[in-house]
């Protein structure tokens, strides 16, 4: 049960990640000042992604909570990378964006970490 919730806490996280990202891919790009800021968060009040990610992070958040009051934090953070895996795929195959070698070679060694924290 507890691997299922961090599991669950891990895939809200990335899935926030991911909405928010096509949120913002919608609302473009924000420069570093005040103007370009106020134009964002207005953008983004009115962003279905915008909210759809916050959501998502509120939900994991609470799942979060509950695997911290149930495993030790030394073994259920680590599992967040799996976050990373799941970014770098979608990344690719929806976003259009690069997977280079050097990201392989990191996701095999995440998953080759995760798997021994979970024979731990």
């Amino acid at each position: 049960m507890n691997f299922i919730l961090i599991l669950t806490g891990v895939l809200l996280n990335a899935i926030a990640q991911l909405v928010l990202k096509k949120g913002m891919s919608i609302i473009g790009t924000v420069q570093v000042d005040m103007a370009s800021i106020i134009t964002m968060i207005m953008k983004a009040a009115v962003n279905v992604y915008i909210y759809l990610g916050l959501l998502c992070y509120i939900l994991s958040f609470v799942v979060w909570l509950m695997v911290l009051s149930r495993t030790e934090v030394s073994y259920a953070y680590p599992f967040l990378s799996i976050g990373y895996i799941i970014a770098a795929f979608v990344g690719y195959f929806y976003f259009g964006e690069s997977m280079t070698l050097y990201k392989v070679g990191g996701i095999i060694l995440i998953c080759f970490g995760v798997f021994l924290l979970y024979r731990s």
